[in-house]
């Protein structure tokens, strides 16, 4: 998949923060980014790097959903387990300065852009180590010096802010005449894609042709109604009637949803006005930790793990590309699940913000 090279310096470096006890052969993959040659395609040593931050998405949200079933985590609490391969997608072929916006199932994507594991997890233990003190919780992760802005509860509100970020955006490539054009990842979710709010931004996003890239992450489930009982048409074709290109794209492969990624940022970065991708993927638990999920059988989701698992993908690629074996793999998530281990126990035993927190960052009448 041809990248330039500074998006490939960007994907290498975009989120080591997350696993400090990074495998050397991660270290290894910033520097060869660095240097790629542009159009390169992802080394060896970079699809080493988003690998591993899948896994690491993976286990996050696999204790995440552990601290919840302990009660250490309360209130709502939306995982995304399965959908890895999206996120590390649009990340890896990210520049600096693009901006990144998604719904209330946002842990993975806040990781992958930059927060901590103890900022994420505290946040979702309601410490003082969160990224918001501990009072969001689960859906309202944020940090504007990461280019993330949430982390939105409110079905589908994210979607006229993502437009409105990607305005800022093209006001500033046309004042600064920026070389690298910054674009917006607007992430929307299949059960959102019927609010009217979401049309309205289509509609100004097509007229005045900001650089954003609607993701639809379309998991097949709307809380429990599948989409074709609740949306009529094509999603990925609902951009049409405002003239936005879009198409479908196998969100459950990393490589695929790459170059998907790639396709679009290059119309957006060209001036051509906004670009929409509709991912086919696929969560493996339910709506929310409170929903059992019996609107599915087991033996429909033990058949996507099989046959689709994004993580196990990229492993076979690995390993059929580079003649990586098995044992390797096992080391890097033994490393990463001691380092998950560490981060709860961190978030866990952090102390509770104080009382007079609840009258900070407040805006006065």
């Amino acid at each position: 998949m041809p990248r330039t090279q500074q998006q490939a310096a960007n994907g290498a470096n975009s989120s080591l923060k997350v696993i400090p006890t990074m495998p050397k052969s991660s270290s290894k993959g910033t520097a060869a980014a660095a240097t790629s040659p542009a159009n390169a395609p992802f080394t060896q040593a970079e699809l080493q790097h988003w690998h591993q931050q899948m896994l690491f998405m993976r286990r996050f949200e696999e204790k995440a959903a552990s601290l919840y079933q302990q009660k250490e985590i309360q209130g709502f609490c939306h995982l995304y387990i399965g959908q890895e391969a999206v996120a590390a997608a649009a990340k890896a072929v990210s520049i600096e300065g693009d901006d990144f916006i998604t719904s209330y199932r946002c842990h993975a994507l806040a990781l992958v852009c930059g927060l901590t594991g103890e900022e994420v997890m505290g946040e979702l233990t309601g410490r003082q180590i969160g990224i918001s003190k501990g009072k969001g919780g689960s859906m309202h992760m944020f940090e504007p010096s990461k280019h993330f802005w949430g982390g939105h509860g409110i079905v589908a509100a994210q979607v006229p802010l993502g437009a409105g970020l990607a305005f800022a955006a093209k006001y500033r490539n046309d004042v600064m005449s920026q070389l690298n054009k910054n674009v917006t990842f607007t992430f929307i979710g299949d059960g959102a894609m019927n609010a009217g709010q979401v049309f309205e931004s289509f509609n100004m996003a097509a007229l005045w042709k900001l650089p954003v890239i609607f993701v639809i992450e379309n998991n097949q489930w709307g809380m429990g109604t599948s989409v074709p009982r609740a949306a009529a048409g094509n999603l990925w074709q609902r951009g049409e009637p405002f003239g936005i290109p879009g198409e479908k794209v196998d969100g459950m492969d990393f490589l695929t949803a790459a170059e998907a990624f790639q396709r679009a940022t290059a119309h957006c970065r060209a001036g051509k006005g906004p670009y929409l991708l509709e991912m086919d993927t696929y969560r493996y638990r339910g709506h929310s930790m409170s929903d059992p999920a019996k609107y599915r059988t087991r033996e429909d989701v033990d058949a996507v793990k099989e046959q689709r698992d994004p993580i196990a993908r990229l492993q076979k690629h690995l390993m059929q590309t580079f003649s990586m074996n098995e044992a390797e793999f096992e080391q890097v998530d033994d490393t990463i699940k001691a380092e998950v281990n560490r981060i709860a126990e961190a978030a866990t035993t952090a102390p509770r913000p104080p009382a007079s927190e609840l009258f900070t960052d407040v805006v006065p009448e």
